[in-house]
């Protein structure tokens, strides 16, 4: 029996659109900015000390500036980069700039699960700071109230079967009552071979024929 739903935000919950073409260009157009202001504070200057980790040399400013931003261009999955865009998130939010964009069939679907007692958390490559951001601001509303638990990746990277026992151990639940939903199957098959239950959202093209997991087009065809 699963106990407790774990969901993927690109192209699960939310549209890839929102995320390439508002989120993406957004941080893109304001990082130089927002890195020159605030590199002397100390998150700030903690996640500049962990690009210059990542690419395994001392950068100054402006060169740390161009890796992020040909970060952004490449849409990289690195974790410090993850962490300042939600800082520049935030400001677009609190500013109405955007919303946050959420399915109304994931919101029908996570707001019926929690009602039910199902504990519902989000892994996302984006930061834990990042996914509160878009699920607080959305046209439905704070949906933050339904989630138990946030993961990124200072778990561990989303392909790796470590990262999902991560999570279990975390949760406290026997992974055959953990359900993953993801629109990657590179995803899904990590979770898999650490015994989750896995749901594949395909809402646009045709169903991946070389996939084993269950497809659905949407929230209201997952069958619990």
């Amino acid at each position: 029996m699963i106990k407790a739903i774990i969901t993927d935000i690109e192209g699960t919950t939310s549209s890839l659109s929102f995320v390439k073409e508002v989120l993406f260009p957004y941080a893109r157009a304001h990082i130089a900015d927002f890195v020159r202001s605030h590199a002397d504070e100390t998150a700030v200057k903690a996640l500049l000390e962990d690009v210059c980790q990542v690419v395994g040399e001392q950068l100054d400013t402006e060169q740390i500036i161009t890796q992020l931003i040909d970060w952004i261009v490449t849409d990289k999955k690195v974790t410090p980069l993850k962490s300042l865009q939600g800082f520049i998130w935030e400001a677009g939010y609190q500013q109405g700039d955007f919303n946050g964009h959420i399915y109304s069939d994931a919101t029908d679907n996570l707001q019926k699960w929690h009602a039910q007692g199902m504990a519902l958390y989000v892994y996302s490559s984006g930061s834990v700071y990042a996914q509160k951001l878009l699920f607080a601001h959305t046209e439905q509303g704070d949906l933050t109230p339904l989630f138990s638990g946030y993961f990124d990746t200072h778990i561990g990277g989303k392909q790796q079967v470590e990262s999902y026992q991560r999570i279990a151990e975390t949760i406290g639940l026997p992974a055959e009552q953990l359900l993953f939903l993801s629109d990657i199957k590179e995803e899904l098959d990590a979770a898999k071979a650490a015994d989750f239950a896995t749901v594949q959202l395909t809402r646009d093209g045709e169903f991946d024929t070389q996939t084993d997991h269950p497809q659905v087009r949407s929230f209201d065809e997952i069958s619990l």
